[in-house]
């Protein structure tokens, strides 16, 4: 059993590893604790031998790979909630980061990212999306591969100058459309995109690690600068929740999770998505479960997730709301409706005097059943709260197990080479051609005379001009009298 917390009547709350697959939440507003309630529940999975993928938003959750120092607010809380066993340790951990500073590059293919991502991701609208489907249709029938962004470009060119014919067959094409969607990527690329797509790409088995002792390994995504894009940081964690979906196969109800995802800041996943994209999220979470894969949202309020997604979250951990507004009141009333009732709690008021490091627990027991609200003491963690300083994390990052693997882009032939080859290989073709045009039309011309005149041939040409007009005749005459006078 995981130990979540417990209240001043030393009653433990806890989560059952075999329903852990069953996903969850963690609420609460700005510095209610949420940060270190993930991070105690991700050591409890990293400890019964689950790996963990978090997104560290403000760098805070690498001490989790240090062992926590005494203190007094622990030791209280320790002896407050009854944990005779506790004893501070390290956890395994992998540092990852989409730019390479802060940890391990991590990459995947447009190919991979798939045309339905990559549409939001640039923001395209319905005309876009569909032109942008007609490439990746194109580059997968003529085998192309879509590494990075100069491939789509490249694709993206090539449906631009054959658009008559690509129309004929898959719908209209326009250079216009074309032309919107490069000045998007243009876009992605300078916001980092470039740096996101690329290879070697991920190996999901990477991230699904074991240490020797047979410890998960905590995945962290370094996400201080991935968030100033936010669109860039919620695409790529829908994207890696998707791999997982397509490359992991069925296991059922498991005694315990082969992977617990951690989404921090939930409500970017879901704020202006299209409706397709809400649909695809929705079923991912839905059959995630069944490939051992545990999805718990983190988030500020429950009314971030929608409904159809929130329905599916069956162990929840709500820390203290703030009621400010008439708006917040309403959202406090409608995330207190959530939780099954507890007699002894009045949930909606709760809420709101909740402390720091305190929330209301409701899991799902071993029938799958939401387990009554709980007000808890959040255990605290076994490991460092706050980020390591830099020689901590460098003496991690550099006895990493996969050191080396993913360091290093590659730039193989793909779409970007093979069309520049074959636009090449055209241009002299038809060089080729005209230069053999050129020569047969001059072998089958006739040769042309000499414009130009001997002065025999000019002197004879004005002497038959004279002669035959009219003084010539004269002249003539003159002449045949004075022979024949002679006579």
């Amino acid at each position: 059993m995981i130990l979540i917390g417990g209240n001043n009547e030393q009653q433990h709350i806890q989560l059952n590893p075999k329903m852990a697959n069953r996903h969850g939440l963690i609420a609460g507003a700005t510095g209610t604790g949420k940060t270190v309630t993930l991070q105690v529940l991700a050591e409890a999975f990293s400890n019964i031998g689950v790996p963990v993928f978090a997104a560290d938003i403000k760098g805070d959750l690498s001490g989790v790979g240090k062992a926590a120092l005494p203190h007094p607010k622990i030791s209280e809380r320790i002896e407050a909630i009854h944990i005779p066993d506790y004893k501070s340790r390290p956890n395994p951990v992998l540092f990852w980061d989409v730019y390479g500073n802060h940890g391990h590059p991590i990459r995947t293919t447009i190919s991979e990212m798939g045309p339905l991502l990559l549409a939001n991701l640039l923001e395209l609208n319905d005309t876009q999306s569909g032109v942008l489907h007609i490439a990746f249709d194109i580059a997968d029938e003529q085998g192309l591969l879509l590494l990075d962004i100069k491939d789509l470009r490249s694709m993206l060119n090539w449906l631009s100058d054959n658009r008559q014919e690509v129309s004929r067959n898959y719908g209209n094409v326009t250079s216009q459309t074309v032309a919107a969607i490069i000045r998007k990527l243009l876009v992605l690329e300078n916001s980092g995109g470039d740096y996101f797509f690329g290879e070697p790409a991920l190996n999901i088995n990477d991230m699904m690690r074991l240490d020797p002792n047979g410890k998960g390994y905590i995945n962290l995504l370094y996400s201080r600068e991935l968030m100033l894009n936010p669109k860039i940081y919620s695409t790529f964690l829908l994207w890696l929740l998707s791999e997982l979906f397509e490359e992991l196969d069925e296991v059922g109800d498991a005694d315990k999770p082969r992977l617990v995802f951690f989404f921090d800041e939930a409500h970017l996943l879901f704020d202006h998505a299209p409706k397709i994209l809400l649909q695809r999220i929705e079923q991912v979470v839905r059959l995630i479960r069944s490939k051992g894969v545990g999805v718990y949202f983190v988030t500020q309020n429950p009314t971030d997730i929608p409904d159809s997604v929130l329905g599916q979250l069956g162990n929840r951990v709500q820390h203290a709301l703030r009621a400010f507004t008439p708006k917040d009141q309403k959202a406090i009333r409608a995330a207190a409706e959530t939780f099954r009732p507890n007699r002894k709690l009045n949930t909606e008021e709760v809420i709101t005097q909740l402390s720091v490091g305190e929330a209301l627990v409701s899991v799902l027991d071993e029938k799958g059943r939401p387990t009554p609200v709980e007000q808890t003491l959040i255990c605290p963690p076994c490991s460092k709260i706050g980020p390591l300083n830099d020689d901590d994390w460098k003496s991690l990052f550099t006895k990493s197990v996969i050191k080396g693997v993913y360091d290093n882009s590659i730039d193989r032939q793909s779409a970007y080479e093979v069309l520049l080859q074959r636009e090449q290989e055209l241009a002299q073709r038809q060089a080729n051609e005209m230069k053999e045009a050129e020569k047969i039309r001059k072998q089958s011309k006739p040769a042309r005379r000499s414009n130009r005149q001997s002065i025999g041939e000019a002197f004879t040409k004005t002497l038959v001009r004279t002669i035959s007009s009219g003084l010539g005749r004269r002249i003539v005459r003159g002449l045949l009298g004075s022979i024949l006078g002679s006579k």
